[in-house]
């Protein structure tokens, strides 16, 4: 009678999961497990927001799993010594696990199956995270995309995905190994700053699933359109969901295809939200490829770019929400208390960021980073390269945003800027003057990139 333990990472539901399905089917008992180890991720370990979702989300596997005869077993430390310390424990004799592409983590998981192979034990990982692994889709030359159009349009080549797999039933153990309490992980915190976060997210597989449905009834269709309008209910809002693995890319997929009535690709809005679901595995994509890319440019020459070196204040001032451009300001308060962004302000605030204030877009990358519920580092490091001009299918340098036109075409009727700040149009207010002048630093901008283009 076989025992095997799932090791529970960033994919924390129950259906979809095939690490969790294979060893339901092949092994007499199962033992999920979460190990925190954020040592392990170094530099880029989870952020503030991040680990207030965290917290949340393992909260809601382990009622889940409850739901099901099951549990999760909680430990901290070093991955591989606390495998081995559970395997002891229980006498299981394999491992499950689903794959994450990060390059520490990618290291991590090689060396960590290598060392349980060496000890006799079986060490199993699946794809989960992504429709397709990174290393799947290849030019005919067999080298990397840096294009994401003609990415994509391979990808459809192997596409639609599976469909997704169901709850397995979970034989228990007879006795359970111990587990620490999750308060003992310390990932909410000590100054509670996260009401609004708590206000504006249901985290876990259910909400994940009941945001899912609602989307794809009431925004998918007109999604081409709507997604451009921060002050409107018009995108999916999955982006934590995903990372955090409460729900899978071919869940999604499936689910509007369902809503299509089976072709998703032929409905406009369908077509362009499944578009954005393709950014998120070229983002990986990049990433694998280019593991540099999370802190230096690939575009080699913007390493002499001539960034502005005394920016602590204005740095500050952007990153809460002080410029004195009402969209740009609004979109970092609403950052700052729900831990989520709408896309286009996303380009807009690191448009403003790196191209007006001359601010390097690591700098913006890191504060995304802490404070976004949904920080993904193939995501970010993709977007933030991108909006910079320094990466791959990078926007042209001499793009940048006037946040006051950005304001009068995607928010005329100011919904937006009066949720998130009702200062800036409130007669008599304190709102800060511009802390820059936008024609001014437009040029020195594009003056900055013409040293460099040559």
């Amino acid at each position: 009678m076989s025992t095997a333990l799932v090791w529970f990472r960033r994919d924390l539901r129950l259906i979809d999961h095939p690490a969790l399905h294979h060893a339901a089917t092949r092994h007499a008992r199962v033992i999920p497990v979460y190990i925190h180890a954020p040592h392990e991720e170094a530099p880029w370990q989870p952020g503030a927001a991040s680990r207030w979702w965290l917290h949340h989300s393992l909260a809601a596997l382990d009622t889940a799993l409850r739901g099901q005869g099951s549990r999760l077993i909680l430990r901290q430390g070093d991955s591989l010594n606390t495998l081995r310390q559970l395997l002891h424990e229980t006498g299981a004799a394999a491992v499950y696990w689903n794959r994450l592409y990060e390059p520490a983590i990618i290291a991590r998981d090689r060396a960590l199956k290598t060392a349980l192979h060496a000890d006799g034990i079986h060490a199993e990982s699946h794809q989960a995270a992504l429709l397709l692994e990174p290393w799947t889709v290849l030019k005919s030359d067999q080298t990397p995309y840096q294009v994401f159009t003609p990415f994509w349009k391979a990808c459809l080549q192997h596409l639609p995905p599976p469909a997704p797999l169901p709850i397995p039933a979970l034989p228990a153990p007879e006795h359970w190994p111990d587990s620490l309490p999750l308060d003992a992980l310390d990932l909410l915190p000590r100054i509670r700053w996260d009401a609004g976060l708590a206000a504006a997210w249901q985290v876990g597989e259910a909400g994940a699933l009941a945001q899912l449905d609602r989307f794809c009834a009431t925004g998918l269709m007109d999604y081409a359109q709507g997604r451009d309008w921060p002050g409107r209910a018009g995108v999916s809002r999955l982006s934590p969901h995903l990372h955090f693995g409460e729900i899978s890319p071919r869940q999604v997929w499936t689910a509007v295809a369902m809503t299509c009535g089976g072709d998703p690709l032929s409905f406009q809005g369908a077509a362009t939200f499944l578009r954005e679901i393709g950014w998120r595995e070229f983002a990986h994509h990049v990433l694998y490829h280019w593991p540099h890319t999370t802190d230096q440019p690939l575009q080699a020459r913007f390493a002499a770019y001539p960034w502005r070196t005394d920016y602590a204040e204005l740095l500050q001032a952007w990153q809460h929400g002080q410029t004195g451009y009402p969209l740009i300001d609004a979109g970092m308060r609403q950052l700052w208390h729900s831990g989520w962004m709408h896309n286009r302000v996303r380009m807009l605030v690191a448009s403003f960021l790196v191209k007006n204030c001359r601010i390097p877009w690591q700098e913006g990358a890191r504060w995304f980073w802490d404070t976004l519920v949904d920080a993904d580092l193939a995501s970010n490091s993709l977007g933030w390269q991108w909006t910079a001009g320094c990466g791959t299918d990078a926007a042209p340098y001499f793009r940048i945003f006037n946040p006051l036109r950005q304001a009068e075409q995607f928010d005329p009727d100011g919904a937006f800027v009066r949720q998130w700040l009702p200062a800036a149009r409130s007669a008599g207010g304190t709102y800060p003057r511009p802390v820059i002048d936008f024609a001014t630093s437009r040029a020195e901008a594009l003056a900055g990139f013409e040293r460099i283009k040559g």
